[in-house]
């Protein structure tokens, strides 16, 4: 009886979710093609590189949408069966709460095994991919931070870059190195710089050509032009494509891998470790989502219609993508832990589902 309920409710539940996924996924992608056309007809952007850009970001917006997609698609689910008397039935023949919260937590392991694989192994390089498109296709370069280019700590040594292309070489780049006590060494001028990776025994480094060395010394500066040069760098591909992909949509090894040059760099890790945090943590909001939605079928009919359900199960849903967002951006300001930060919407709307449900059967 249990297993064939369970398939039942899964039937239901995966069903409901699907359809308002699509509906989603719909909606979100209109949205991102029309804040395309700007740009469709500049620097020879063409309509289908824009739907292709759409598609490759798909992933993303599914790996985001996919918490509140099973809120809505529970709560339309469950509603429908307490609408046709079926949960009561079910309350009737002995099932209770607890164990009707156990069956939506095994339920709920599908969504929480979809938004882990898709955070993890899809969303990442589909959205790193869809960016790197997007800026071949509007022959453009990766966003400088500041009008001199981009600036980077490594080690001992203070790296310019005034552009990185796409396809993450680097163009006019200086590299300047300090001694233990903050003294200027040199400055190595380059025009272009190529990632070799490792091979064999040998490390990878960044191939520098037209490269241009000034030496400091105590009393003069010696310059030299040795044209190519060999830079071995903690500075990989793979830790400047974070300039590519927001952290929210980075992988989890990536964001750790970014993370730890930072702190080796002495550098402020708060904004990736809540991101880290938040990866962490988002499998288990489909879990939170769907006990959210029980209370609300629990509730008898005379209660408010299915029609009102949905919308405040809508609304929830709006309310949780909100802050979730709201809280990464408060977390940073406010310098909370990335626990915390990253934790806050979940536990906020747990209690509240606890609540409901305590209320509910009080009743």
């Amino acid at each position: 009886m249990n297993r064939t309920l369970l398939a039942y409710l899964a039937r239901e539940i995966y069903g409901a979710t699907f359809t308002v996924l699509l509906a989603f996924l719909g909606l979100f992608a209109f949205f991102d093609f029309v804040n395309e056309l700007d740009d469709i007809g500049k620097s020879g952007y063409q309509v289908y590189q824009a739907l292709a850009y759409v598609v490759l970001i798909m992933p993303s917006r599914m790996y985001e949408l996919l918490p509140v997609a099973v809120l809505i698609g529970t709560l339309y689910a469950l509603t429908t069966l307490a609408r046709h008397s079926e949960i009561t039935v079910m309350r009737a023949s002995g099932l209770s709460t607890g164990r009707m919260l156990a069956m939506l937590c095994l339920v709920g392991v599908l969504p929480v095994a979809v938004i882990y694989i898709f955070g993890e192994y899809i969303a990442p390089p589909s959205e790193r991919a869809a960016q790197q498109w997007r800026l071949t296709s509007t022959n453009s370069a990766i966003s400088q931070q500041l009008h001199s280019g981009l600036w980077i700590k490594d080690g001992s040594r203070v790296i310019n870059v005034r552009t990185l292309q796409p396809d993450r070489s680097m163009e006019a780049i200086r590299i300047f190195a300090f001694n233990e006590s903050g003294v200027l060494q040199s400055i190595a001028e380059a025009a272009q710089g190529i990632y070799v990776p490792a091979g064999g025994e040998g490390k990878g480094h960044w191939h520098l050509t037209d490269v241009i060395r000034t030496d400091f010394f105590d009393d003069h500066a010696a310059m030299a032009s040795p044209d190519e040069m060999d830079w071995e760098s903690a500075l990989t591909p793979e830790v400047l494509s974070v300039l590519m992909v927001q952290p929210e949509r980075m992988s989890v090894s990536a964001l750790m891998a970014y993370i730890s040059h930072l702190r080796g760099n002495k550098q402020d890790t708060n904004r990736y470790e809540i991101a880290l945090w938040k990866k962490l943590v988002a499998p288990f909001a489909a879990l939170v989502m769907m006990i959210l939605a029980l209370p609300f079928a629990m509730t008898h009919e005379r209660s408010g219609g299915a029609s009102m359900k949905l919308f405040l199960g809508v609304m929830l849903g709006v309310a949780f993508y909100l802050l979730n967002g709201m809280a990464s951006s408060l977390g940073m300001i406010n310098s909370w832990p990335p626990p915390i930060a990253a934790m806050m919407p979940g536990l906020l709307f747990f209690a509240a589902a606890m609540a409901l449900l305590y209320m509910v059967e009080r009743r």
